[in-house]
C-alpha cells in the first residue's frame, strides 16, 4: 500500500484509515480479549498522537478503544534513584528498559479484558514534571472491555541485542559513563526478559518508521525548543538534549535496523515527517 506523500502521521485521515483497515480482519477475529496493538517509533515520530487519532477514529467506527502509554508506567524518581545506587547512576534516568513497572503494565492488559461497571481498570498516568505517577484516585478508569488496546511507546517491540553488540560504546555517553558495559547489559537483560514477555503478549505491530537517528535526534530538539523558548522548569539546553539523546541512542538505531522486518504494518516516514509509504512486510501479509 502506498501512502500520500504529503500527508503527516496523526493528521491525516487518509493514513489512519489504511491503519484501520489494516487491523479490521483480526479485528474482526478477536472475540475472547482486546486486540493488543503496539505502536512504535522513535522519540518525536508523531506516535502518541497517531495512537490518540487512532482511536478517535475507532469510536467513529463503533470499535471502543483504549490508548496506553508505556511513559505512564515509568518508575517514579525515588525508585530509579534506587537502581541509580544499586546498579549504575544511568538508571536515574527514565525511558531505557528497566525503567518502567511492566509488571503493573501487564495487569492493566490482562484487567482491561474485565472491565465493568462493578470492576473498573484504572490507567496509571505519569506525571513528568514531578517525575513521578499521579495518585491513583487520578487515573483514567475504563469501565467496560475495549474491542481494541493500543501500546505505544519508543521501544515497543524492540528485541534486545547479541552480547557482542554491547561489547563497544556507541557514543561518548557510553564511553565515558559505562566504561565497563554495567548499564547496558542491565537494560539489555530486562529488554530479552520481562519486555520481551510483553512484546508477546502484542497481537500486532505497527510501526512509525523513521529515515535515521539523526531525525529523531532533530524532531526531539524541535519539540524542546518552545519549552527553552518559556523558560520551561525542565527544559533542556542543546547540550543537555544532546547528552540525553544518547541514552537512547542504542536501542534507537537496534529499532530502526530490526523492527521494519518484526512489524505488521509499517509506516514509512521521510525527514520532515511525512509518510512516504504504507507497508506490510512479506512476512506479516496473513
Amino acid at each position: 500500500m502506498r501512502g500520500d506523500a504529503s500527508t503527516r502521521p496523526g493528521h491525516a485521515p487518509a493514513v489512519v484509515a489504511q491503519v484501520l483497515d489494516a487491523l479490521a480482519l483480526p479485528l474482526a477475529r478477536q472475540r475472547r480479549r482486546p486486540l493488543r496493538v503496539g505502536l512504535s517509533g522513535l522519540q518525536g515520530s508523531g506516535k502518541s498522537t497517531l495512537a490518540q487519532q487512532l482511536a478517535a477514529a475507532c469510536g467513529g467506527r463503533g470499535i471502543d478503544a483504549v490508548v496506553l502509554s508505556l511513559d505512564d508506567f515509568y518508575l517514579g524518581r525515588r525508585a530509579r534513584l534506587l537502581l541509580a545506587r544499586q546498579v549504575h547512576p544511568l538508571l536515574a534516568t527514565r525511558g531505557v528498559p528497566g525503567t518502567h513497572d511492566v509488571a503493573l503494565l501487564m495487569r492493566t492488559l490482562a484487567a482491561l479484558a474485565h472491565a465493568s461497571e462493578r470492576a473498573p481498570v484504572r490507567v496509571p498516568r505519569f506525571d513528568k514534571g514531578r517525575d513521578t505517577r499521579l495518585p491513583p484516585p487520578r487515573w483514567r478508569v475504563v469501565s467496560a472491555p475495549p474491542r481494541l488496546v493500543l501500546l505505544e511507546g519508543w521501544c515497543v517491540g524492540v528485541p534486545a541485542q547479541s552480547q557482542a553488540a554491547l561489547r563497544r560504546p556507541l557514543n561518548a555517553l557510553e564511553r565515558d559513563a559505562d566504561p565497563h558495559a554495567i548499564w547496558r547489559n542491565w537494560v539489555n537483560r530486562h529488554l530479552a526478559g520481562a519486555y520481551a514477555r510483553l512484546w508477546r503478549q502484542l497481537d500486532r505491530l505497527v510501526l512509525l518508521q523513521a529515515p535515521d537517528f539523526a531525525s529523531a535526534r532533530r524532531w526531539r530538539a524541535r519539540a524542546e525548543r518552545p519549552r527553552c523558548e518559556r523558560g520551561a522548569r525542565h527544559a533542556m539546553t542543546a547540550s543537555e538534549l544532546a547528552r540525553f539523546m544518547q541514552h537512547y541512542e542504542r536501542l534507537s538505531r537496534h529499532a530502526l535496523a530490526t523492527l521494519p522486518a518484526r512489524a505488521d504494518l509499517c509506516l514509512e516516514l521521510d525527514a520532515r515527517h511525512r509518510v512516504r509509504a504504507v507497508h506490510v512486510p512479506a512476512a506479516h501479509c496473513r
